[in-house]
């Protein structure tokens, strides 16, 4: 593969090295300025073979796993608050064909693919410095290129871990609730919030097995209508939260933990804090009128949100924070421009000095401190600050929570990945309910439903389902993680751990059975999954509820087997 640079500064000096490791090439890629100045972009582009060349994955990716265009790329743009730098290309039987990875997960930086018709090749560029940081002389990078015959999520799995082990990406501590189920506040109430109904919906999901409470959107300001204009003060409203001290201890008198949110970057303009703050905001942010984003890189406005955050562990005595729309954190308009009032001139290097001040002041106070960050700010670098990352916002969707859930549990190592707050219609089937649990079993279940307001079959539905997930966390959550078909969002889910195996049959519907105990969950849209390789072995069938529907011993290699919506079979 030739390989050639394009852009930059007029004088600089930018060459590639090139390390061959079996069938993983490094570039190690140089930038070399004679001053130090804000770094152009510049392009590293090359044509790689499209031969058994069938999809496109990448961490962020939410749409059509195609190979795209040359002339419209498939493009995955990461930087310290959003994504992560990797794109690969799978074959159709699910082989690694080219996982493109950056080992500068901080810089502004973008990977793209896409066909070439001329040839059938695939134009590949990456993207350095897509936006402006501080000024540099010089600048170094290495990009992974991993050409090997292995399963797409092994290649995967192993770039985490470079990034991880080799790149200097430590992530933080991840304590043990973290990875308990939580009960998120935002679906069930919004912005309605009443202390009294928080209590009360805390001691029946600490019944259910709830062991979290997270304080969405609201408990900050008396407005109920959506959006952010209110944001900034972070002072209660003592109409519907009282005193937020005293909530937090009956909280805990129920057993559970709280965790409260904060929008870490919007200012809106009915908080008094505006006019103390209306020139530190990042142009062309927010929604350009109600509400803007701070801008870190003033000493000012990091000592302020830090403080903000500390005096509210400390005085309420938290558990942890949700933190907030970090992603939103962008350069526009006038905040291209420099200010010498600012003691960072890169934006990323600000919020760097941000998150290290929060965790550093937080875990001063609470060596255990929850942190929670939502896709997209869920990198190798974010995981240095927050110990639990979650789904993006799906209410009710079942593809997209299962998908980014699968997506997050490779990239994201031993941090905890939580779900997007599960909800569903309570007019609906108990086993169509239990379809949105069984979309999010290998991650750490948020579940955001009224509990006093679900019919006896969905509370029954929920309490078995949160009963097995607890039962089998540990292969759940830390067993391998495999899933097939990349390119229908997963149709075959398993985590193996030692002699114990759970599978979820989303439209695949035949189970290899390799270990000693096996699960499968029915989530196909029939009601027969096939076992396969279990001959001699005893099997079990419960309902979405827990019920026993039917028990047996399977007698050939592959077996039929009847196992309603969202129930499962246990093989043994």
């Amino acid at each position: 593969m030739d390989f050639n640079v394009i852009g930059g500064n007029e004088n600089a000096v930018i060459t590639i090295k090139k390390k061959q490791d079996g069938d993983i090439l490094y570039l190690f890629v140089n930038m070399n300025l004679p001053n130090a100045e804000i770094p152009e972009k510049f392009s590293v582009k090359w044509k790689f073979s499209a031969k058994d060349c069938a999809f496109t994955w990448n961490p962020g990716m939410m749409d059509i796993h195609g190979l795209y265009f040359d002339w419209g790329k498939k493009v995955i743009k990461s930087r310290l608050a959003s994504w992560m730098p990797q794109q690969q290309l799978i074959s159709r039987t699910g082989r690694n064909k080219l996982n493109i990875a950056v080992s500068d997960v901080d810089t502004p930086i973008e990977i793209g693919t896409g066909i070439c018709e001329e040839d059938a090749t695939v134009d590949c560029e990456i993207n350095f410095f897509t936006f402006p940081t501080s000024p540099k002389t010089e600048y170094s990078a290495v990009v992974r290129l991993d050409m090997r015959d292995i399963a797409y999520y092994d290649s995967i799995y192993d770039v985490s871990y470079w990034w991880e082990n080799e790149c200097g990406y430590e992530p933080c501590f991840v304590p043990e609730e973290a990875k308990l189920p939580m009960d998120s506040l935002w679906y069930s109430f919004h912005q309605r919030l009443d202390k009294d109904e928080i209590i009360k919906e805390c001691k029946l999901s600490k019944e259910l097995g709830m062991e979290t409470v997270i304080i969405d959107d609201g408990w900050q300001t008396d407005d109920n209508n959506r959006g952010y204009a209110y944001c900034g003060d972070w002072l209660v409203a003592p109409k519907k939260m009282g005193d937020m001290a005293t909530l937090v201890e009956n909280i805990h008198n129920v057993g559970m933990k709280v965790m409260i949110w904060y929008s870490v970057p919007y200012m809106g303009i009915h908080c008094k804090k505006y006019e103390e703050f209306k020139d530190m905001l990042l142009d062309k942010s927010g929604d350009e009128k109600t509400f803007f984003a701070l801008d870190p890189r003033y000493k000012k406005v990091r000592e302020y949100l830090v403080g903000v955050y500390t005096e509210a562990v400390r005085n309420w005595r938290l558990d942890g924070l949700k933190l907030d729309f970090i992603d939103s954190f962008f350069l526009k308009g006038k905040s291209l421009e420099s200010d010498p009032a600012r003691d960072y001139p890169s934006l990323e290097d600000a919020i760097h000095a941000l998150m290290s001040e929060v965790k550093a002041s937080l875990t001063k106070i609470n060596p255990n401190i929850l942190i929670e960050f939502r896709q997209s700010y869920v990198g190798p670098s974010i995981r240095k600050y927050g110990n639990m990352l979650r789904v993006g916002d799906c209410p009710c969707d079942i593809l997209k929570n299962r998908f980014n859930v699968v997506n997050l549990r490779y990239t994201s190592g031993k941090t905890a990945v939580h779900s997007d707050m599960i909800m569903w219609n309570t007019e609906d089937t108990a086993e169509n309910a239990a379809l949105q649990f069984a979309s999010i079993l290998y991650s750490v279940p948020q579940i955001s439903m009224r509990i006093d307001k679900l019919p006896e079959d969905h509370y029954k539905m929920l309490k078995f389902y949160i009963s097995f997930w607890r039962k089998w966390r540990e292969v759940l959550l830390d067993g391998k993680l495999t899933a097939t078909n990349p390119e229908c969002e997963y149709s075959l889910v398993c985590s193996e751990l030692e002699d114990k195996a759970v599978f979820t049959a989303y439209s695949d519907r035949v189970i290899p059975v390799k270990t000693k105990e096996t699960v499968a969950v029915n989530a196909t849209a029939g009601e027969i999954l096939i076992i396969k390789n279990a001959e001699g072995k005893k099997y079990t069938v419960l309902n979405c509820k827990g019920e026993e529907i039917s028990q047996g011993e399977i007698v050939s290699n592959l077996q039929e087997i009847n196992v309603p919506t969202a129930g499962m079979v246990f093989v043994d």
